[in-house]
């Protein structure tokens, strides 16, 4: 996605050249004496325009403007949720196969919050994948210009959000991939070429280097598969060598059937998805390389097939992780958590600051949190803090869980150190609290994105979320109007 910031009023972007024209009017408007405005206060006045948020007027190649199309969209208030509401139904009205260049303009200064929904909703709904069509029909929008008389105040805003764009298209594209255009090696291929950017390196690890830093429970998962596993190493490096990291770790089951204990056929497409904490890593290093900012940065993926052959993993079976601690393998669907774990204790060597981990881990957060918020837990308040205000900065929210010590007694087992199941209740924090045991020499936060990384039904696809949410937590908060 092409985006480009301007100052400009209203009456000046009414002139700029392009295919369509958006002007998100709030309810306060005040009309200037130039033509355009007396066209939208005319629209607004006549009751052809309404105030509330969404609501839209379309002109074709009206002489106030140079567009072709113009779309006049509500934004009431003008708040970020509004906002989306107004672009979603302005770019409804004026969608076309023909739309290569769009001006989004504000018609009164707007607010960071304003800028960035604005940006987000716009490439959110032009995105198109293409990669296993044989008839692609690519993103016709070439290129976005968004005009407000204060741009100028909101460049670290748009700066951000333009990198946290190009983010969440590379999460949405590698989570979307078919598992068999997207096995294991292929994710590692993704992240070498990142690792050619400036400031990054990658590290791929196989079965061998895998299998000698005793990571037991990590091949306890791949050895369904004929897919060899793939643990990768991304480093952005943009402080000094002895500034501690965070740490991210992606969970990167690239196809998860269940295992033994198999999953229903129906939606079983969707658990292609099972590697979009994978995919959210790689987006924010992308984002990253963008905006070079003076930070480090490690990246953890762990990733295989969960599959079924005869050498693949058995409910009873137990396992010893990279830390020592023994496993139980009461479910083999429980499978996540037994790669992140290792993961976890990997993460270790680089010291770092903090550690998060990003997982489509339990159906049982999508039961709690739907699609809204990520569920986030952990055990620093600071950390969770951070990433709960992160979170609404971006636009893309979590909600912080419980991580009571009680919860881990279903995890009791007579056979080995740990379970990794308890019992159905609470089964997000059961999860957490598994991995909470191997998070415990380093400030840690748990993602759990089940219910945020995709969409089902007509609208199935990968969301990128969170990488918005990852970035901003990294860079802090932004000094915007």
């Amino acid at each position: 996605m092409n985006f480009e910031s301007k100052s400009l009023d209203l009456a000046a972007a009414a002139q700029e050249k392009c295919d369509l024209l958006v002007v998100l009017i709030p309810k306060d408007f005040k009309a200037g004496k130039d033509s355009f405005s007396q066209l939208v206060h005319a629209a607004l006045k006549s009751g052809d325009l309404e105030t509330s948020a969404g609501k839209c007027l379309s002109l074709y190649r009206p002489a106030q403007a140079a567009a072709v199309r113009v779309v006049l969209a509500s934004t009431g208030e003008g708040k970020a949720r509004q906002i989306r509401s107004a672009v979603q139904a302005a770019l409804g009205a004026g969608k076309s196969s023909s739309l290569k260049r769009l001006v989004l303009c504000f018609a009164t200064a707007a607010s960071g919050e304003g800028l960035r929904a604005a940006m987000l909703t716009v490439a959110d709904m032009t995105y198109a994948y293409t990669t296993s069509k044989s008839k692609p029909q690519p993103r016709s929008l070439q290129k976005m210009v968004l005009a407000t008389p204060n741009a100028g105040d909101l460049k670290t805003t748009f700066d951000r959000t333009a990198a946290v764009v190009a983010g969440v298209e590379l999460a949405k594209e590698w989570a979307n991939r078919p598992a068999n255009l997207a096995t294991p090696t292929d994710l590692a291929t993704a992240a070498q070429a990142l690792g050619k950017l400036p400031k990054l390196s990658c590290t791929v690890l196989g079965p061998r280097e895998v299998a000698k830093l005793g990571m037991g429970s990590f091949m306890a998962v791949a050895q369904g598969s004929d897919q060899p596993l793939r643990f990768i190493v991304l480093r952005y490096e943009g402080a000094a060598k002895n500034k501690a990291p965070t740490v991210l770790v992606g969970k990167g089951i690239t196809f998860d059937s269940g295992g033994i204990s198999i999953k229903p056929a129906a939606e079983m497409d969707e658990m292609k998805f099972d590697m979009a904490g994978a995919a959210s890593v790689l987006g924010v290093f992308k984002s990253l390389a963008l905006l070079k900012p003076a930070i480090n940065v490690v990246g953890l993926i762990p990733s295989c097939e969960n599959l079924i052959n005869g050498k693949a993993v058995k409910p009873g079976d137990v396992v010893t992780s990279m830390s020592g601690q023994t496993i139980e393998i009461l479910n083999t669907d429980a499978e996540g958590r037994l790669i992140l774990c290792d993961a976890l204790t990997y993460a270790e060597r680089f010291k770092p600051s903090a550690v998060v981990d990003i997982a489509t881990l339990t159906g049982a957060c999508v039961v709690a949190l739907g699609a809204v918020r990520s569920g986030m837990f952990s055990d620093r308040d600071e950390l969770a803090q951070a990433l709960s205000s992160a979170g609404d900065r971006a636009q893309d929210l979590c909600w912080r869980m419980p991580l009571d010590e009680d919860y881990a007694e279903g995890l009791k087992s007579n056979f080995a150190d740990v379970a990794n199941v308890a019992g159905r209740a609470a089964g997000a924090v059961t999860a957490a609290k598994f991995l909470q045991r191997f998070a415990e020499k380093f400030a840690w936060a748990h993602l759990d994105i089940a219910g945020s990384a995709w969409k089902g039904g007509a609208q199935k696809g990968a969301t990128g979320r969170p990488v918005g949410l990852l970035v901003e937590y990294l860079l802090g908060p932004a000094q915007t109007k």
